[in-house]
């Protein structure tokens, strides 16, 4: 097996150096279910490496946001938390008389949604569609500094 795998990777269509570039962005979320483009942040970061193919891999930091990738205009704005309110309401949650935050609800948004989010790039721009926007979602139940680590990959 070890072997093949060996092959395959002489046989890459990418026969180039790859590299990693890193960096993070931070800021302050609003409040509970806040959506927060940062297409235009990670696009940077993007340009910032100067590699031209590969994959950009995004982790929000923390145990109550999520990254995702949505239409960002005002009716989904409004649609996206009220959806998270339906599946997900407040309530109670063992969580919650453990930690007495309040927030038991928000943690398990998060484990549905996921912190981690993959976008492809070729000639040095991501594949996302023309609608698709790169969204961080704050589930906490108040405001908190984030930060989302970038990892971009690619020759």
């Amino acid at each position: 097996m070890q072997e093949r795998i060996q092959n395959r990777k002489r046989d890459s269509k990418y026969a180039g150096e790859r590299m990693i570039f890193s960096s993070s962005i931070s800021f302050e979320s609003k409040k509970e279910n806040n959506l927060i483009n940062i297409s235009s942040e990670v696009e940077r970061e993007l340009r910032k490496s100067k590699l031209k193919e590969g994959i950009v891999f995004l982790f929000g930091v923390g145990s109550t946001c999520a990254l995702t990738t949505i239409e960002f205009e005002s009716g989904l704005q409004k649609d996206f938390p009220e959806f998270l309110d339906r599946i997900i309401p407040k309530g109670k949650y063992e969580h919650d008389l453990t930690w007495h935050d309040g927030n038991g609800h928000s943690h398990v948004r998060a484990s549905l949604l996921k912190p981690d989010l993959f976008i492809p790039f070729s000639k040095g721009e991501l594949l996302n569609g023309t609608w698709q926007q790169i969204v961080f979602v704050e589930l906490d139940n108040k405001p908190k500094n984030r930060r989302v680590e970038i990892k971009i990959i690619g020759e």
